[in-house]
């Protein structure tokens, strides 16, 4: 991945509506998505094709999908599969360029997010590489609990470089550091993100944060000044894994982060009204 100026950015309303206790219709999603699409973020997370019984929120993805309308021409739709039949689903919908997968250093939170071995997951990365490349969509894969568990599985920065080395010798292109339960500190972030881009020059590596409001900035600082360029984010910073035990833990909010980008002059390229739009029909959703 080059090492430019400019931050790529994935929107994130899948993971601000996928532990939302109340139920959000199907209209009012593919209303807030459109919104959203034109915006002109790089990516837009706008689903997942996973259990419905244990992500009931995310069960009408389908039907969503069939709302929305072509927005800015750049941005790429991206779901979330838990395993290679999500995989399959997700495939068959002509709108998605890219399907996500969230593998986990941690065998505890593979268990409690996917219901799954590290062995099993290594088999569903191969296959949706093959879904994904008989569809023509694009694979990115999560490494969750990149900087530390609560669970006292094994970690180590050594643990996370040997399971991203295996994954590029597998054939995976982009990938996203993961920090849902916000064990990472700057100083942990920095120097893993800054070995990561060392090691893997030619992986598209992102960064996905979960932070409480006043070590955000500090924690973003680091990935950028490591290399990163790739950042995810969510209007509002509404957002947690509810298979975690940390669901109330908020993801980056992007009006923030698309404030600090021009405070440090970083360009992000964003329609600042169609922002605004969006973030004043949010509470539309997210309602308590």
């Amino acid at each position: 991945m080059n090492r430019t100026e400019t931050l790529y950015l994935t929107e994130t309303p899948r993971d601000s509506m996928q532990g939302w206790a109340k139920y959000i219709p199907v209209e009012i999603k593919a209303k807030y998505l459109n919104l959203l699409l034109k915006v002109g973020f790089d990516t837009l997370d706008c689903g997942s094709f996973v259990s419905a019984k244990a992500v009931p929120q995310m069960a009408d993805t389908g039907e969503v999908l069939k709302l929305l309308e072509p927005g800015h021409l750049k941005t790429k739709l991206m779901v979330l599969v838990g395993n290679t039949r999500g995989g399959l689903m997700a495939a068959s919908h002509s709108k998605i360029d890219i399907i996500a997968y969230p593998y986990s250093v941690s065998p505890t939170f593979l268990k409690r997010n996917l219901n799954t071995s590290q062995e099993n997951a290594w088999k569903t990365i191969t296959e949706l590489q093959a879904v994904c490349g008989d569809s023509g969509k694009d694979l990115r894969v999560y490494v969750t609990m990149a900087f530390g568990n609560p669970y006292r599985d094994s970690y180590s920065e050594d643990l996370v470089l040997a399971a991203i080395d295996r994954l590029v010798l597998a054939g995976v292109e982009d990938l996203v550091l993961s920090d849902i339960t916000g064990e990472g500190t700057a100083d942990s972030i920095g120097k893993l993100c800054a070995k990561v881009v060392q090691s893997f020059p030619g992986l598209q590596t992102g960064i996905h944060l979960h932070s409480r409001t006043e070590s955000w900035q500090n924690k973003t600082e680091a990935a950028w000044n490591a290399g990163i360029r790739s950042f995810e984010s969510a209007l509002g910073g509404i957002g947690g894994c509810p298979m975690t035990g940390y669901e109330l833990l908020a993801n980056l909010d992007t009006v923030e982060l698309a404030g600090w980008c021009r405070k440090m002059n970083i360009p992000v390229d964003l329609d600042e009204g169609a922002l605004c739009e969006a973030q004043r029909f949010a509470p539309e959703l997210f309602i308590l």
